[in-house]
C-alpha cells in the first residue's frame, strides 16, 4: 500500500483543494424552473455493466427489511419544516426522493408511491405511475396537478415552500430531510405513512449496520484517501463528493478519508485536473448510475483527464457501488458502509 501521508502533508493537500475548488465554484442544482411530468428515468439500477479488468464492486447483500404491516392512520407527525401534520391518506404517495422511497419499499409499502423524481433509482421511483422533477422552484399547480394524496419530500432547502402551499389548499405535506442520519430519517418517514413501531425496528437494523462498519473502520491500521465522483452537480459538470454528502459522511465512517471532506467542500462540487492529482487518492468511488451516466470507464477517464495518474488510477483501483447504498442516507446506508468498511480494511492491511 502507498506510504500514509502525515498530517502535515494533508493539510497542505487540503489547502490545495480547497483553492481549486473554490475557483471552480460552488455546486449548483441541475433542473428546469418549473415541474415536468412523464419524463423518463435513468436505466435500472439492477441493470449493472461489465467493469473493467481490475474494477471492484462493492455492495453489501444485507439490506434492512421490515416485517410486514400495513399503516395505521390518521399519524400525526411534525415535519422537518417545523409543522404538525395529520396525514390521513398514504395510498398516492408523491415521493421526493429515493431516500424516502427506499424507506417505503424496506416497508412494503413501494406500490404506495404515486410519483417519484424523473432521476430515481430505487426499483419503486422508476414503476411510479408519474415522474417529475422535483427542485425548489416545483410549482404547486404541477404537484396538485398528480392526484397525489401525500406528498412527502425529502429536502428542508427545496421543499418547504412548496409543502407550506400544498398545505395551503389541503393537501397533506410532510418533509423528512435528506441530512439527518440514516436510522433517524428511517424512523421519521415510517412515522409520517402510519408504521412508526416497524419504522423503529428498521432504523434498529441499519444502526447496527453502521456501528458494526465503525467498529471495522476503528480497528483498520490505515485510512485510504477516497475521490467519490459523480457525474452530475455543479451545473452538470463532475464532482466530487463534500463533506455533507451521504457519499462523503458514508467514507468518513468506513474508515476512509474523504477528498472533499478534507477540503472542507459542501455536497458535491467541481474538481479541477490539478485538483485531482493533489489529491493523491487511492480509491476511486463511485454509483451504479454515475458509471452508466459517464458513458463507462473512457467516460470516466475523459471528465478526468488527470485521474489515471493518481496512485488509484495507475493501480487501476476503481469500485463501483449500488446507488442506494452510497449516494443516500437511507435503508441502505448500513449495508453499504458495511461493505465499504470491510473493502478499506482489506486494502489498508496491505
Amino acid at each position: 500500500m502507498n506510504k500514509t501521508l502525515s498530517r502535515t502533508a494533508y493539510a497542505a493537500l487540503a489547502l490545495v483543494i480547497a483553492v481549486v475548488l473554490a475557483a471552480c465554484g460552488g455546486t449548483t442544482e441541475s433542473g428546469t424552473s418549473s415541474a415536468a411530468a412523464s419524463a423518463s428515468g435513468p436505466a435500472a439500477e439492477g441493470i449493472r455493466q461489465a467493469l473493467p479488468q481490475g474494477w471492484r464492486r462493492v455492495a453489501g447483500p444485507g439490506l434492512a427489511q421490515a416485517e410486514a404491516g400495513e399503516p395505521v392512520l390518521p399519524a400525526a407527525v411534525r415535519s422537518d419544516d417545523g409543522i404538525d401534520v395529520t396525514v390521513k391518506d398514504v395510498s398516492r404517495i408523491i415521493a421526493g426522493g429515493d431516500d424516502v422511497i427506499a424507506v417505503l419499499e424496506a416497508l412494503g409499502q413501494g406500490d404506495k408511491v404515486f410519483a417519484a423524481p424523473t432521476n430515481a433509482v430505487s426499483a419503486a421511483g422508476r414503476q411510479a405511475p408519474h415522474r417529475f422533477l422535483f427542485n425548489r422552484n416545483t410549482g404547486v399547480e404541477g404537484v396538485l396537478s398528480l392526484g397525489g394524496s401525500l406528498f412527502l419530500g425529502n429536502s428542508v432547502r427545496r421543499h418547504t415552500a412548496l409543502a407550506a402551499k400544498l398545505r395551503a389548499v389541503g393537501q397533506d405535506a410532510v418533509i423528512v430531510d435528506d441530512l439527518q442520519p440514516a436510522p433517524e430519517k428511517v424512523r421519521r418517514v415510517a412515522a409520517a405513512v402510519g408504521m412508526e413501531e416497524a419504522g423503529k425496528s428498521l432504523a434498529a437494523q441499519v444502526q447496527a449496520q453502521l456501528q458494526e462498519a465503525a467498529a471495522i473502520a476503528a480497528n483498520a491500521p490505515g485510512e485510504p484517501r477516497v475521490i467519490m465522483i459523480s457525474a452530475t452537480g455543479a451545473g452538470g459538470a463532475p464532482t466530487v463528493a463534500g463533506a455533507d454528502s451521504a457519499a462523503g459522511q458514508l467514507i468518513g465512517m468506513a474508515g476512509g478519508l474523504n477528498i472533499g471532506t478534507e477540503a472542507g467542500v459542501a455536497n458535491y462540487s467541481a474538481l479541477s485536473n490539478e485538483g485531482v492529482l493533489a489529491a493523491a487518492p487511492q480509491v476511486i468511488l463511485i454509483t451504479e448510475q454515475d458509471l452508466q451516466t459517464f458513458g463507462g470507464a473512457d467516460g470516466i477517464w475523459k471528465a478526468y483527464p488527470t485521474l489515471q495518474q493518481t496512485p488509484a488510477g495507475e493501480a487501476n483501483r476503481v469500485w463501483v457501488m449500488p446507488d442506494l447504498q452510497l449516494k443516500y442516507l437511507s435503508v441502505g446506508s448500513g449495508a453499504g458502509a458495511l461493505a465499504l468498511s470491510k473493502a478499506l480494511a482489506e486494502l489498508s492491511a496491505e
